[in-house]
């Protein structure tokens, strides 16, 4: 005997209801509730249904599907070494920081070089390996064509589709079978299955999941590109983590010309890898030596002016740290922060102030990272306090010095992981002398006076 029960569902956030409302409590749209019959039907006995196919580990062969490399090494770092056939990349990122820029750049250099092992089996053989298929709901061929040849990029095998309806892409990737699909984006396809507007989280999660049937069926990879707001919630990227194989971010200031491009999941490689590339005319262009180009326009005794031995990913580099300290023309003193977190350098000016008794609570503090980069690891802080202490005594620090160590409460200097990484990049751009915590580890080095530190008192000691 089955019974019917009544619920509400949001068409907007697919959130369901007991009971109707004039506003979703979730989403906090108006007039999205919509009514629903479910039937509930209880099983009888122990009948829960059909028994299903068990597999022992030991009987599978696996493939070994060879990847396909891009040859813009930072992107194939930061993949594990390129697409793995089949899987699902999410390349998410603000609007106008370069996503559909790179994508395009990807569509060249892989079309040409793609070789896939004539051994392989499955629905790759016989297809047109070398052609990759650019999805567009955004803009039509004309303009992808105009930013092609402003990019100067040979695209000889690129195809187009304007579509927004993800039935008929899926379709049409099924019967083109290209090496690469590209779908850009996926906040403006829709399923006609969904009652909701496209860009809503039910149709995001539906047009991806099916993208994930295509990939996984075919073998094809698909790589999807996706606006992050502010929060990263609604419609973004954060919707879709678990659905993707792979999680990337494009991330840079808009104003500057560095991009960074970080993985925040990735279950063929590792996500400790970065990518960095520079923002030119002819597209984005790979950083091979990013310490140098972050450093190209330091000025020599600059007071508040402080070279940093910082990771990110998997990589050293050596970036500039500036702090501005100026006497405070309101009551309460101003703090500015660009490229670090603002509550740790709250935190730090705190220890100066009563570690060290600098009077800081009258003075404005204004601090930056040049080339904006986003620093979030610890090991900055003692470059940091460093550049405040600079600042604020209107001393030049050396030019040819490098630091880096976690500062604590009590003032002390804490180590951070892979420092031998940080002391190599130091060494490869000439550095003299550089600042560590103290550490059971001793490292050698030829060419630099490394200097080991406790505290804050020590680290003052030397200048």
């Amino acid at each position: 005997m089955s019974k019917s029960k009544t619920i509400f569902i949001c068409s907007k956030c697919d959130s369901q209801f007991p009971k109707w409302f004039g506003q979703c409590p979730e989403c906090g749209e108006w007039g999205v509730l919509e009514e629903r019959a479910i039937k509930n039907q209880k099983s009888k006995g122990k009948n829960f249904g059909e028994v299903g196919e068990v597999i022992e580990f030991e009987k599978i062969k696996t493939e070994d599907w060879p990847r396909i490399k891009t040859e813009i090494e930072e992107l194939d770092r930061v993949l594990g070494g390129g697409f793995v056939p089949g899987s699902v990349i999410l390349l998410g990122g603000e609007p106008g920081i370069g996503k559909s820029t790179l994508v395009l750049q990807i569509a060249e250099q892989i079309q040409p070089r793609t070789t896939l092992d004539s051994g392989l089996s499955g629905t790759l053989r016989g297809a047109s390996q070398n052609s990759v298929l650019y999805i567009s709901g955004e803009e039509s061929a004309e303009q992808v064509k105009m930013r092609i040849d402003r990019l100067g990029l040979k695209t000889k095998n690129l195809k187009f589709l304007g579509e927004t309806n993800i039935e008929t892409i899926c379709a049409t990737i099924e019967k083109e079978k290209p090496v690469l699909a590209i779908i850009d984006s996926i906040q403006t396809m829709f399923s006609p299955l969904i009652n909701s507007e496209a860009g809503s989280i039910s149709q995001v999660r539906t047009s991806t999941a099916k993208l994930l049937e295509v990939a996984k069926k075919n073998k094809i990879s698909i790589l999807i590109t996706a606006h992050v707001t502010k929060e990263g919630i609604i419609a973004g990227p954060k919707t879709l983590e678990h659905l993707v194989d792979t999680v990337c971010y494009l991330e840079g200031d808009p104003y500057h010309q560095f991009r960074l491009l970080r993985a925040a999941k990735n279950r063929f490689g590792s996500t400790n890898e970065v990518g960095v590339f520079e923002m030119r005319e002819e597209g984005l262009v790979e950083v091979k030596n990013p310490s140098v180009a972050f450093l190209s326009q330091r000025e020599e005794k600059n007071p508040g002016s402080v070279i940093a031995a910082i990771l990110a990913g998997g990589r050293s580099f050596l970036v500039e740290v500036q702090a501005l300290v100026a006497k405070t023309s309101f009551g309460y003193p101003q703090r500015r922060t660009i490229g670090l977190d603002f509550n740790r350098t709250q935190l730090l000016i705190a220890v100066l102030s009563r570690r060290l008794g600098l009077p800081l609570g009258n003075y404005d503090i204004h601090l930056n990272v040049v080339g904006g980069l986003k620093v979030e690891e610890p090991a900055v802080d003692l470059a940091v306090c460093l550049a405040i202490i600079s600042a604020y005594k209107n001393k030049a620090i050396d030019s040819d010095l490098a630091v880096f160590g976690e500062v604590g409460l009590g003032g002390e200097i804490r180590q951070v992981f892979q420092e031998e990484k940080r002391i190599r990049e130091a060494e490869k751009l000439e550095f003299k002398k550089i600042i560590k915590p103290v550490s059971k580890l001793k490292i050698k080095s030829q060419k630099l006076k490394i200097i080991e530190v406790r505290n804050l008192s020590e680290v003052l000691d030397l200048f």
